[in-house]
């Protein structure tokens, strides 16, 4: 069975398609972007954001997205079962918060279409989806965007975006999960 690669050899991959993207073109790198142009393409639905032309940018943006789902979707199909290892700590937390069931990606207790009737699966797929659009939309773009190619560029504005991720992230794992779980 598969494994997942390891970190020394994904992270010079990833870093990697930067340079690759300037080669061919100085194409930007990140997802929202291709949400947006997705958006555009199928459903002009008059609001100003989703308003451009989304044959400018290329084509490239849609194969990109579609090739983020085709490779999530065989690596979730061919990985093995135990691919996610929580230490005994993490798993520690996590059950004082109510969460038992281990045994996918995320939890079902929470990512599950029954959870999703409930408050406590609410708040995080549609709330907490709500305000990541809002976030990509209103920095700019998204993590892939920012902290891989905004970075790499030298963007003043990527770093303080990236580190604002990072410190929501902080605050929504260590002060939001717990209440709001």
């Amino acid at each position: 069975m598969p494994h997942p690669l390891p970190w020394y050899i994904a992270g010079p991959l990833i870093g990697l398609v930067v340079p690759a993207l300037l080669l061919i073109g100085n194409k930007p790198f990140g997802v929202s972007s291709n949400f947006r142009h997705m958006c555009a393409a199928i459903a002009p639905c008059g609001i100003e954001f989703f308003r451009h032309d989304w044959k400018r940018v290329g084509l490239w943006n849609l194969i990109f997205l579609a090739g983020v789902f085709t490779g999530a979707a065989s690596a979730a199909w061919l990985a093995p079962p135990d691919v996610i290892r929580l230490s005994g700590r993490a798993a520690a937390d996590l059950r004082s918060i109510g969460i038992h069931d281990f045994t996918g990606l995320a939890p079902r207790e929470i990512f599950s279409w029954t959870a999703l009737g409930t408050l406590r699966g609410f708040i995080p797929i549609v709330i907490g989806g709500f305000l990541v659009g809002f976030g990509t939309a209103y920095a700019g773009g998204c993590t892939s965007g920012h902290a891989i190619a905004g970075l790499a560029d030298r963007q003043v504005a990527s770093l303080v975006a990236t580190c604002s991720f990072f410190a929501g992230g902080l605050f929504a794992t260590y002060f939001l999960l717990p209440m709001v779980l």
